[in-house]
């Protein structure tokens, strides 16, 4: 504005104290109920663009943690995993359907597996080695393979997938990463969990709950105990689903 001024008046000398009069004036124009609108359109517009900004910072810082948790996962090598055996973070499973007991397809085992990523979720975060029984022997995803329609590792992945979906719900897919790697001849599962920023609840068709996980077990919460602990972990306004 004091640029247009100055173009038009070539006495620079004097023309400071006109200028600043000129812009005052102009500023003091733009309050005019002739120019409300157009003020509060940029106003808007200046208001929209700081959000926007704001939401895309804060969903990049989250992505940088996020990619730093999961490096720092997949850095931690799998028979290294395995030798340390079962802790906060790490939960073995010998298979995810198929009962070695009752040589059948078991939901409660999938069902396992699903409130035990809903715990690493609500808690820390963790890694399950399926295909690994709690001796850390390695059992392999065979049995798994053949209760599969595709009875491969993309089968497995799907199924994993459907699973968080249907029992935590589609937004929790984000948090899950299905790897693989073969390890003394067999296929081993390794489902990375990311720490939510939000509570997951495990839902089974008749009830909700909510998962924790307390040393190296999962456990659930009564009513009173998930208000508390999400209210400490998240903060006001996560008490409830």
């Amino acid at each position: 504005m004091a640029v247009y001024w100055l173009e038009f008046h070539g006495n620079v000398g004097h023309a400071w104290n006109g200028a600043w009069e000129f812009i005052a004036n102009r500023t003091l124009a733009s309050f005019t109920v002739e120019m409300a609108p157009m003020t509060m359109l940029f106003a808007a517009l200046g208001a929209l663009v700081g959000g926007v900004y704001a939401a895309l910072d804060a969903r990049f810082q989250r992505s940088e943690r996020m990619l730093t948790y999961l490096e720092r996962e997949v850095a931690r090598e799998l028979p290294a995993l395995i030798r340390s055996g079962e802790d906060g973070q790490v939960e073995f499973k010998s298979t995810a359907r198929w009962d070695l007991r009752s040589h059948k397809v078991s939901r409660a085992l999938s069902d396992v597996v699903a409130s035990t990523i809903a715990g690493f979720a609500n808690s820390a975060g963790g890694s399950i080695l399926i295909g690994v029984d709690d001796d850390a022997e390695i059992v392999g995803l065979s049995f798994d393979y053949e209760t599969l329609r595709r009875k491969d590792r993309d089968g497995f992945a799907q199924f994993v997938m459907t699973l968080v979906s249907e029992r935590l719900g589609g937004d929790s897919c984000r948090l899950v990463h299905v790897l693989f790697a073969e390890l003394d001849g067999h296929d081993v599962c390794r489902v990375v969990v990311e720490p939510a920023d939000a509570p997951v609840y495990f839902h089974d068709g008749t009830q909700s709950r909510f998962f924790v996980r307390t040393g190296n077990a999962t456990r659930a919460l009564d009513a009173r105990e998930v208000i508390q602990y999400a209210l400490s972990r998240w903060g006001p306004g996560h008490g409830s689903q």
